[in-house]
């Protein structure tokens, strides 16, 4: 496949009114995404078919812009638009399937700060788009795009004024029929963004005594010292209210970082554990396997294998977790960052879903949340970056490889080597995991020196 220059690994993302996010290229690809589906729809649909593609956003300045310019380019391709606002990432994969959509698309810059956004594609059955998938509708953007259709047949825009509504029943739906939040405490920090009204509302539905931050967005303040990223908001406040739980979400809500009634943070690595070890004992866990990333701890396999749950591990990215799942049917997958995917119910990372799977168990268990989610030890990590001249395949190292063997060695089941290139700096990262903080820091700098003498700049 060629080199990408649009897509990423979570769609297209920049600083808004800065090339690749400019108004000209949402039109482009707006008329790309219309073109390609439509396309589709002639081959899986009945005749007459009315192509609809529905878009949402964060609460960004400039979603605005986006939101106007992929609607241009959709209608001027003959395709319809359904528009919902500000809702989850989670949301509009769900909307797509429910509405039968044939695409939705997602504005949205997620964790980063209002300055960037991005734009990523669902197809119909509510996944995010292959690569392959992505490199065509990119191809058709740098390219001539297709001719705009007759006047006579524009395509039209509409909004769905209860999009929020059905979205909320959605997730009240995911929750056991047999419990209520009635009696729980919960601090819910919506990121100042696409969550701010749906959140704190499933809560307070479900029986929750509600304390909400970062729910006042105002275009700019989306991620500001608050969310998913920022949580320290979000324990203080946890503290002061007495809390049994804090929930924080990123800007788009499709990842989420919990806070244990103490102050602990609780990662997406020890919220994978906790729900693999319950779904496993209520035999809901398919195979017996979750999906993790490369960057997922060492001591979330290690709890696991304990409990015969095997882990299987893809590259970083969310997208290429559920590909796994799906290819070889498992049901619960992730990354230490919290995108959390409960394939049972959802097709994608939903931080709101999440958080009332962790509550479900606390409900059931009637347990301090600090208790339960003492369910794996996190291994010392340590990271270091060289600078490279060049990029040569690190199995070509034959020093390094020689160093990284004796280490693997060494460390055996109780820890762990990861080295990549860094694919937007010259760099080469090398991560160990280990027992001891001072062993895998040793470790690391080792395998960085190997690397320095052989292609350091």
């Amino acid at each position: 496949m060629t080199e990408r220059k649009l897509f990423g690994t979570d769609g297209i993302r920049g600083v808004a009114n800065k090339y690749p996010m400019t108004p000209e290229v949402a039109v482009k690809l707006g008329q790309a995404i219309a073109h390609h589906f439509k396309k589709a729809s002639q081959r899986n649909k009945p005749p007459g078919h009315r192509t609809r593609i529905l878009i949402g956003k964060d609460t960004r300045l400039s979603g605005y812009m986006f939101e106007s310019g992929l609607a241009a380019g959709i209608t001027s391709m003959g395709a319809d638009v359904q528009l919902v606002g500000p809702l989850p990432t989670p949301a509009i994969s769900f909307l797509t399937t429910g509405m039968r959509s044939d695409a939705g698309i997602v504005i949205s810059a997620s964790h980063n700060p209002f300055q960037d956004n991005g734009i990523k594609i669902f197809g119909s059955d509510g996944f995010k788009l292959p690569d392959a998938e992505e490199a065509k509708i990119e191809e058709m953007v740098l390219s001539d795009h297709p001719p705009a259709v007759d006047s006579t047949a524009i395509g039209k825009a509409t909004r769905i004024d209860d999009a929020t509504g059905r979205y909320i029943v959605f997730l009240k739906n995911t929750f056991p029929k047999d419990l209520t939040l009635e009696g729980v405490r919960v601090v819910i920090d919506c990121a100042n963004g696409a969550a701010y009204k749906v959140a704190p509302d499933v809560l307070r539905e479900l029986g929750a005594e509600v304390f909400a931050v970062g729910n006042t967005p105002d275009g700019t303040n989306i991620n500001l010292e608050c969310g998913s990223t920022h949580p320290q908001a979000t324990i203080q406040r946890v503290r002061e209210t007495r809390a049994d739980i804090g929930i924080c979400l990123d800007g788009d809500a499709d990842r989420v970082i919990l806070v244990d009634e103490k102050g602990n943070i609780v990662d997406g690595d020890s919220i994978l554990a906790l729900a693999a070890l319950t779904m496993k004992q209520r035999g809901l866990l398919a195979k017996n396997t979750m999906v993790a990333t490369v960057m997922s701890n060492i001591g979330l396999e290690i709890a696991l294998k304990r409990r015969d749950i095997k882990v299987e591990r893809t590259k970083v990215g969310d997208r290429y977790v559920v590909e796994n799942m799906r290819k070889n049917g498992y049901n619960l997958g992730g990354e230490q960052s919290g995108h959390l995917i409960f394939l049972d119910h959802t097709t994608t990372g939903d931080g709101m879903l999440a958080a009332l799977q962790v509550l479900a168990i606390l409900q059931r268990e009637q347990r301090p949340f600090s208790e339960l989610s003492k369910v794996m030890t996190p291994f010392p990590q340590v990271l270091v970056n060289v600078k490279v001249r060049e990029k040569p395949p690190l199995e070509t190292l034959e020093s390094f490889q020689t160093q990284m063997g004796k280490i693997e060695e060494e460390l055996g089941d109780e820890g762990r080597i990861v080295a990549r290139y860094s694919g937007t700096e010259p760099k080469a990262r090398v991560m160990v995991e280990g027992p001891d903080e001072p062993t895998v820091r040793g470790y690391a700098e080792e395998l960085a020196a190997c690397i320095k003498r052989d292609i350091g700049a």
